[in-house]
């Protein structure tokens, strides 16, 4: 198996200044296993309730994403309603998490041994439970969310001491750290044993840290942002999903699954859900990685 995506899957809905949908498919999972289908095998580890539509799965199965791990549990599938008042930060409106409160993520026994596990933003204690089943993976990344930096922090910090990589966005990083300076809070989560951070900043790029080097990448320069959500998910499917392919870790490496996951996450933003997502090609996400490479000279 080359990459395991666990995460949430949800039905969102969403308003932005380009317009308002509701019950679209997304969530952690979602995204970034559709963005990491792009580069390598992937298999889909979440929940979702009686009423998730038939439509989602058929989409997961036509994208040839592995859904062995996919459970279907009475009730109702996570939903999550939120507002961009601005394109920099989602105002959340409701938010119901169903089937999704009781989720116990059980790994099937191909995705127990694989090249790469991305754990999505779930609670750490999920992630924990996860970890705890992996008998082989050659890397292991995370993402988090301010809410489980602010309510549960000691078991947030376990789970960064036993992962290979870290995806935080700016101001999660400060807040966990305790820092105003990114640069000193990149520091503290390498004292972890974290071999790489990611620090996701939005429209600014991201930068990626190890002990000894420092890469930053700026956006793909898109015109029309139509909705955020499932960026920084996108993000994390691009980069791992590339990292699986590659089988390969080095710096180096790491650097190109940046230019990737950024090219994945520009795509992403162009429409609600996954629409624009799930409909790209191969060639262009090489043409605007190239576009990407030659702009930022690497």
């Amino acid at each position: 198996m080359s990459l395991v995506v666990v995460g949430s899957i949800a039905l969102d809905s969403i308003k932005t200044p380009a317009g308002e949908v509701n019950d679209v498919l997304g969530g952690s999972a979602i995204y970034a296993s559709i963005a990491g289908k792009y580069f390598t095998d992937v298999s889909i580890v979440g929940v979702v309730g009686e009423d998730f539509p038939q439509a989602h799965i058929d989409l997961l199965n036509n994208r040839e994403i592995n859904i062995e791990g996919l459970v279907k549990v009475p009730g109702k599938t996570f939903r999550w309603k939120g507002e961009y008042l601005n394109l920099n930060q989602a105002t959340t409106l409701d938010t119901q998490l169903n089937v999704f409160a009781e989720f116990k993520p059980v790994l099937t026994k191909g995705c127990k041994t694989n090249s790469v596990t991305f754990l999505g933003n779930i609670h750490p204690t999920l992630q924990l439970e996860v970890l705890d089943q992996i008998e082989c993976s050659d890397i292991i990344a995370m993402d988090t969310m301010n809410l489980w930096i602010d309510i549960t922090k000691n078991e947030l910090t376990e789970v960064m001491k036993r992962v290979d990589l870290v995806f935080i966005n700016e101001d999660e990083i400060k807040m966990y750290a305790q820092k105003s300076n990114i640069f000193e809070a990149i520091e503290l989560i390498l004292d972890l044993g974290v071999k790489y951070v990611v620090v996701k900043r939005g429209e600014y790029g991201a930068i990626v840290a190890s002990r000894d080097d420092l890469f930053f990448v700026p956006v793909y320069p898109i015109r029309k942002v139509v909705d955020p959500t499932g960026a920084g998910d996108s993000f994390a499917g691009g980069f791992v999903g590339y990292l699986a392919k590659m089988k390969k870790y080095d710096f180096e490496t790491i650097k190109q699954a940046t230019i990737y996951g950024t090219i994945t996450a520009a795509n992403n933003i162009q429409s609600f859900s996954v629409e624009n997502l799930q409909h790209l090609s191969e060639t262009e996400i090489e043409n605007m990685a190239g576009e990407l490479k030659q702009w930022i000279k690497i």
